[in-house]
């Protein structure tokens, strides 16, 4: 059993659990963020393939008390690199602290990159060239006042970035923060979903893959491949059982519409090149406008939150429109917008069932639920 971190966007920290027991993951506590957990390296496999919520999994493979730099560099030169990777892979090394005395976080990152290579040069004398760019194996170091955590990455690139979407436009959601989005309206595949301001179509992207049982990290490759002591023929087993569960592309109920065409055309291509475009029926049409596709369903919406003065006033207009057309279109829908404006709600005239704090990297936002009633200009 290894000791493993995953990380993910803060407020997502319950469906992390949900998706780590899911591929075997033990002894999970969560803090926030992220989550520990134990596991054989085919629960780490899994968990890289399969969760939709994790930014990165990273494994300990050291933990030690520290007073001064010194005692960093120690406890990284006592890790047996030479076991873990070849000193043909590139390495980056990051830092991150909490708290911690140690003035420099700059030396601290040379210091353990030093350790790795002259752990290197006693052992295999090599060393592993830097490369901070795109490294075959990223060393992170955590520090707390008085502790020192080193992980080696499994993921490679963060496991938001499925291999699907090509094109994007301005400030697209993280795909793992919009599964979780998903996952906390409580849609359901089969269920009408609708996302009426879809931009290049990240909430679509995400529904197909679950509509179709895609996992996400099916097309991809992972941190872990490039380690000395990566099982192929595991991993070759894991992949080929999750490939063998897709289904084909068809009408899966989804729907998608943006005022901007060069919005749509980003979301069919992502959507055709991610072979999911048979999944989804997409409109040129503004938020305003658009008809409901179904009696009920899902509606889904990250619309835009405004920075500059002239920009929240715009959106002061726009919500009162927004609330008078959910409550004329979408009778019997339930819908969820993801905002950081929290005047949102009390512009729309309308009182929100429930309301979900979460995080889109450091910007503290809202999910907010609305049930418009069948037959009513009133929400739930």
């Amino acid at each position: 059993m290894e000791k493993f971190f995953a990380s993910c966007p803060r407020g997502l920290e319950a469906l992390l659990v949900e998706d780590l027991a899911a591929c075997g993951a033990r002894d999970i506590t969560t803090l926030p963020g992220g989550a520990h957990f134990c596991g054989d390296w085919a629960s780490c496999y899994a968990a890289n393939l399969h969760s939709r919520i994790a930014t990165r999994i990273v494994w300990r493979v050291a933990d030690g008390a520290y007073a001064r730099e010194d005692d960093i560099y120690q406890l990284a030169l006592a890790v047996p690199w030479s076991r873990l990777f070849v000193a043909e892979r590139t390495i980056r090394v990051d830092v991150t602290a909490v708290k911690s005395p140690l003035k420099s976080l700059e030396f601290i990152t040379l210091r353990i990159k030093d350790a790795v290579c002259d752990r290197f040069r006693q052992e295999a004398n090599a060393r592993p060239s830097v490369d901070t760019r795109t490294p075959d194996v990223r060393i992170s170091a955590f520090l707390t006042a008085d502790r020192c955590t080193l992980y080696v990455d499994t993921s490679g690139a963060p496991l938001y970035q499925r291999g699907l979407r090509q094109k994007s436009v301005e400030a697209p959601l993280k795909e793992n923060l919009a599964a979780g989005i998903l996952r906390l309206s409580g849609w359901q595949p089969g269920t009408p979903l609708l996302d009426p301001m879809c931009g290049s179509g990240t909430f679509l992207l995400e529904a197909a893959q679950r509509a179709l049982n895609v996992a996400p990290g099916a097309r991809r490759e992972f941190g872990f491949m490039r380690l000395s002591g990566f099982d192929a023929a595991a991993w070759t087993k894991l992949l080929a059982a999750a490939r063998a569960a897709e289904r084909p592309a068809a009408p899966a109920q989804l729907f998608g519409a943006d005022r901007d065409p060069v919005a749509v055309r980003a979301a069919l291509a992502n959507l055709d090149r991610a072979g999911l475009l048979d999944a989804v029926e997409l409109i040129t049409e503004d938020v305003l406008d658009v008809a409901a596709p179904t009696s009920a369903g899902v509606m889904i919406a990250n619309p835009p939150y405004g920075e500059r003065l002239s920009e929240l006033e715009d959106l002061a207009a726009f919500y009162p429109q927004l609330g008078s057309a959910l409550k004329r279109n979408f009778a019997g829908w339930n819908c969820y917008f993801f905002t950081a404006d929290t005047r949102m709600p009390k512009l729309m005239r309308l009182s929100p069932s429930r309301k979900t704090p979460l995080f889109n990297g450091a910007l503290e936002c809202r999910l907010y639920e609305f049930k418009m009633v069948a037959g009513s200009n009133r929400p739930a």
